[in-house]
C-alpha cells in the first residue's frame, strides 16, 4: 500500500469515527491510540470483537451507529458546502490540540481559506454569556476588534452573545476570527447567526468536530469548549453566570496551562458573578486588548503604565506644594501660620510664596497671603494634594 493510500485510509477512518464515537470520548481516544485507526474502524465495522472498557449495551449501541456511517457521503457533503478534514498528524492540524489527550478530537472540519494551525498560534477566545447585557456585548467587541487591530485571531462559538459580539468586533477591525461550532460545519446553528457564519467562513474559518448535518445537544456545547480552551493561547471570559459553560472553557483552559482571564463587571449583576469567581480563583483581570496581549504575547509586549491626569499642582516642587497646602481656603494667613502648617521656616514660606504668586496661586492680602479665585476652584474641581 502506497503512503498516499495509508494517508487516505487514515482520512476516510477519522471521518468513519467521528459519525460513531461522540466528541471528547476519551475511550474512543484511548482506542485510536493504543490499536491504531484501521484496527478500530475494523471492530467497529465487524461488531463482533468488543474494545475493551465498554459494556455491551454501549458496544452494541456503537456497532448501530458504525453501520449508517458512510465516510465517503460524509466527505462529499462537507467538500459541497466549502469543508476539509484535517487530521492529526497534517501539516493544517494545530498541535497544541494534542495537550487533551485522548479527549483530542478525532479530526476536525474546516470551512476557510486560512490555515487553521497557522492562525491558532496567535490566537484568544473571547466567550461569556448568552443572554448578556449592552455592557457585556460592547466590552466583548471592543477586546475582539483590539486584538485583532494587533493581529491577534479572535475565536469563539458562534453562539448569541457574547460570542457574536466578539466574532463582530473582530470582523468590524477586518480581522480574524474562527467560529468553534457544536454542530456540524455546514449547519446554521443559531440559525440567526446564519448570515454570520457565512461571512466568518470567507473571511476567517468555521470549525468543528461533527460531521455534516449533525445537530448540536446541550452535553456537545461544554465539550466543545474544550477545543476553543486548547486551540488557543488564552481565554477571556466577558459576563458569565455561576452556571454559564463558558466558565467550562475558562476551567479547561487552566488545566491545559493557558491563560485564564476575566473582564469585571458591576457587583451587582448576577451575570458578572461567575466572572467574579473565576477572578478570585486565579484568574487575571483584564479590560482591554494590551492587557491580555502583555499576557499572551511575546516577552516585551507591555500594556501602557495606567496613570491619572497630570494636574497642575503635580509639577510643583514638593515643599513648594507643602506650602500651598497649608494656605486656608477661606482667609488670608501670615507667613509665620502658614510656615508652621507647611512645617518649614517663615523665611522658606515667604520665598515659596512669591513664587506661588507668579504662578497665579496664590496672592497678598496686606501682611497676610490667600489663594486666588483660581486656586480655590481648582481645590474644590479635585485640583488637590492629599
Amino acid at each position: 500500500m502506497t503512503g498516499a493510500e495509508e494517508t487516505g485510509d487514515e482520512l476516510l477512518g477519522r471521518v468513519f469515527l467521528g459519525r460513531v464515537i461522540e466528541p471528547g470520548d476519551e475511550a474512543g481516544g484511548r482506542w485510536v491510540r493504543e490499536f491504531g485507526v484501521a484496527e478500530v474502524v475494523r471492530r467497529l465495522r465487524c461488531g463482533d470483537e468488543a474494545l475493551p472498557g465498554v459494556t455491551a449495551t454501549r458496544w452494541a449501541g456503537l456497532v448501530a451507529r458504525a453501520a449508517r456511517a458512510e465516510p465517503e457521503r460524509d466527505l462529499a457533503v462537507g467538500r459541497a458546502a466549502g469543508a476539509r478534514f484535517v487530521c492529526p498528524g497534517d501539516g493544517e492540524w494545530p498541535r497544541q490540540l494534542d495537550d487533551l489527550g485522548d479527549a483530542r478530537p478525532l479530526g476536525l472540519w474546516v470551512r476557510g481559506r486560512p490555515s487553521l494551525r497557522m492562525w491558532a498560534l496567535r490566537s484568544v477566545a473571547v466567550v461569556g454569556a448568552r443572554a448578556c447585557t449592552e455592557y457585556g456585548t460592547h466590552a466583548a467587541a471592543t477586546l475582539a476588534a483590539g486584538l485583532a487591530e494587533r493581529g491577534w485571531v479572535v475565536v469563539s462559538g458562534g453562539a448569541y452573545g457574547i460570542d457574536g459580539a466578539a466574532h463582530r468586533g473582530a470582523l468590524a477591525a477586518r480581522g480574524a476570527t474562527v467560529a468553534v461550532l457544536a454542530c456540524g460545519v455546514d449547519q446554521s446553528y443559531p440559525r440567526g447567526h446564519a448570515a454570520l457564519l457565512t461571512r466568518i467562513a470567507h473571511q476567517g474559518l468555521v470549525i468543528g468536530e461533527l460531521p455534516p448535518g449533525d445537530h448540536p445537544t446541550p452535553g456537545r456545547f461544554i465539550l466543545r469548549n474544550r477545543v476553543i480552551a486548547a486551540l488557543t493561547t488564552g481565554t477571556v471570559v466577558v459576563e458569565a453566570a455561576r452556571r454559564s459553560g463558558s466558565l467550562a472553557t475558562a476551567r479547561a483552559a487552566r488545566r491545559l496551562g493557558r491563560f485564564t482571564m476575566g473582564v469585571p463587571g458591576p457587583v451587582t449583576s448576577a451575570l458578572s458573578a461567575g466572572v467574579h469567581d473565576l477572578l478570585r480563583d486565579e484568574a487575571t483581570l483584564v479590560t482591554d486588548a494590551t492587557e491580555i496581549i502583555e499576557l499572551v504575547g511575546a516577552m516585551g509586549d507591555l500594556a501602557p503604565v495606567r496613570r491619572g491626569p497630570v494636574l497642575p499642582r503635580d509639577l510643583l516642587e514638593p515643599h513648594t506644594r507643602g506650602v500651598l497646602a497649608a494656605l486656608p481656603g477661606n482667609r488670608a494667613a501670615p507667613a509665620q501660620e502658614i510656615a508652621l502648617g507647611a512645617r518649614t521656616t517663615p523665611e522658606d514660606a515667604i520665598a515659596r510664596l512669591y513664587e506661588l504668586r507668579a504662578l497665579g496661586y496664590v496672592e497678598r492680602h496686606g501682611d497676610g497671603w490667600k489663594l486666588t479665585r483660581q486656586a480655590v476652584t481648582s481645590v474644590r474641581d479635585g485640583d488637590r494634594l492629599c
